[in-house]
């Protein structure tokens, strides 16, 4: 009864190591190759925003020896955003399981004086576009009625240098890229773009707790197999990734990371990609976000 036939599976990455796709790649290469008795690999595949390492995983053989870990927005944004978007998620995909999700934060440099986002609020209206953020934070603005400069960014890094630096005041990003920047009084938290509090940093309030609501825009990492992989494979894989994400040193070490385990697998969580598909492309035609 195992997945994996040969002596050696490859867990892709397409981000440089560090940071939360390359926790989860390695949390499961090493908990699959003990269940396999096999040899786990990460490749960190990084480059065109991602999609070098998912056409990697496109052109393999769908038999479970090459798997996808990836973000939300490769699946969910990018097909509306970009316009010569190579792949179809449906068909060059077999989607296996969730793994993970984490809040996104919206912080600022503790130069501003802005300590909330009804701070941000009020300095927004009494000036409009006064003041900038950097990364996608066009669903906040259009739920608060604020108008605020975007300044694009080509990732995380470049925009948190920035911050830090006070280039700029403030950004959107997952909780992981600035825990550590929040614990050390570097940056300061406004709020988190989640239903409900992360159990990873408690004392950040939600948006909708300070009366924004229906800014809920979690980060969510997956599992995804080429296509055309047998549904039994997939379903025995999605089980091993979450019995793997459950253990409670696992549990811990991605809570560190502001991670918390998601569990969601194949045909549910097929829909699911594409009802997200479905309610980005909205907001991205509505507001005519261009790719920069």
């Amino acid at each position: 009864d195992k997945a994996l036939s040969s002596d050696k599976f490859t867990l892709v990455a397409p981000f440089p190591p560090g940071g939360p796709i390359d926790t989860l790649a390695r949390v499961l290469a090493e908990g699959l190759a003990k269940r396999y008795n096999q040899t786990g690999v990460v490749d960190n595949a990084p480059g065109a925003a991602g999609n070098i390492g998912m056409d990697k995983v496109k052109r393999a053989k769908p038999d479970g020896h090459t798997l996808l870990v990836i973000p939300a927005g490769n699946l969910t944004i990018n097909p509306t955003l970009m316009p010569k978007f190579p792949f179809s998620i449906e068909k060059d995909f077999t989607a296996v399981t969730m793994l993970a999700t984490t809040p996104n934060v919206l912080v600022a440099h503790p130069g501003t004086g802005l300590k909330s986002v009804e701070d941000l609020v009020k300095a927004a209206k009494a000036k409009p576009d006064s003041l900038s953020y950097g990364s996608p934070g066009e669903l906040f603005k259009s739920q608060a009625g604020v108008d605020i400069l975007h300044v694009a960014y080509k990732g995380t890094a470049p925009a948190l240098n920035d911050v830090l630096g006070g280039t700029i005041p403030m950004m959107f990003s997952n909780l992981p890229a600035v825990l550590p920047h929040l614990q050390n009084g570097r940056l300061v938290a406004l709020g988190v773009t989640d239903a409900k509090r992360s159990p990873s940093a408690p004392d950040i309030p939600t948006f909708t707790e300070q009366g924004v609501p229906g800014v809920e825009i979690p980060s969510w990492y997956s599992l995804l197999a080429p296509a055309g992989m047998p549904p039994e494979v997939a379903e025995q894989l999605a089980r091993d990734a979450q019995e793997i994400l459950a253990q409670p040193d696992v549990a811990e070490r991605l809570k560190g990371q502001g991670l918390v385990r998601w569990d969601l697998r194949t045909g549910a969580f097929g829909q699911h990609i594409q009802d997200e598909t479905a309610r980005w492309a909205k907001v991205i035609k509505a507001r005519g976000i261009k790719m920069e």
